[in-house]
């Protein structure tokens, strides 16, 4: 009974502060002191009470907007967006003080963050890669911008890790191309994909589905099409040969090579 006494008076104690804080945090934001609202936002951006900050941040910002304390208002309203893991705030908010705060020596700081703000909203790779593609071309324009900044190297490795995610995405649309038997648009995709990711350690298994799909492509044209598009196969699968020799797709693809040799001696023939 004692114990259930003292962990009784413990949560109305609780409650109390609870309440105390709260009826705290709602005076300050009714309250028409600037000053007071700023040092309290600062106060509970220490205690990490992010919301509360970000809240009275918020406020207190339009009235002293072109002053000392709003320069680091800006920043620290931006941190707190982001420790309540809010990315498109705190992406935009980082972006506008880079902008107006230029000079400051948070402002490279400011530039890194909103880029990281886009990075942390990239979804899994089958999901809409548009924060993707920003998030890539803010860390770009921030190296290109800060080549010798302590974020430049991260900022590398971001850029990296988010086109590999665009390559997966575009080479899982590729197979299912192929899986469909939608030959055309999959050898188009499997090509497509080698254009658009040259250094891809991907491209060497891509080559050999394109020479795959391009094989199944003409067997299953009209009579008319089917000699340009066996040419087509073993000019694929030349490039692959000629660019991965000892690759373990070899074999398999010289099938459809020989093949499609063999029905273009037949068809010159019959033509």
């Amino acid at each position: 009974m004692r114990k259930m006494r003292v962990l009784g008076n413990f949560v109305l104690v609780f409650a109390s502060i609870l309440a105390i804080s709260c009826s705290e945090f709602k005076r300050l934001q009714k309250s028409t002191d600037w000053q007071l609202k700023y040092e309290a936002a600062l106060r509970y951006y220490e205690e990490e009470e992010y919301y509360k900050a970000g809240v009275l941040f918020d406020q207190v910002l339009p009235i002293i907007k072109g002053t000392l304390d709003a320069e680091k208002a800006s920043f620290y309203r931006a941190y707190s967006y982001y420790h309540q893991r809010q990315y498109i705030l705190s992406g935009s908010y980082f972006k506008e003080f880079a902008t107006i705060y230029s000079r400051s020596d948070w402002a490279i700081e400011a530039a890194y963050m909103s880029a990281y703000s886009a990075y942390l909203q990239s979804p899994d790779y089958n999901l809409d890669q548009s924060s993707t593609y920003l998030a890539i071309n803010e860390f770009q324009v921030f190296i290109n911008r800060n080549p010798y900044s302590e974020y430049a190297q991260p900022a590398t490795k971001y850029i990296d890790e988010l086109q590999r995610k665009l390559e997966k995405k575009a080479f899982e649309n590729a197979k299912q191309y192929h899986k469909l038997e939608r030959w055309e648009a999959a050898r188009v995709a499997f090509e497509t994909f080698a254009d658009e990711f040259p250094d891809s350690k991907l491209n060497e298994e891509i080559l050999y589905y394109a020479v795959d799909s391009e094989f199944s492509y003409a067997k299953q044209s009209i009579r008319a099409k089917q000699k340009e598009r066996f040419q087509k196969t073993i000019e694929i699968y030349e490039d692959f040969v000629d660019r991965y020799p000892d690759s373990e797709f070899v074999k398999k693809a010289e099938k459809f090579y020989v093949e499609s040799l063999e029905q273009t001696k037949k068809l010159s023939k019959n033509s």
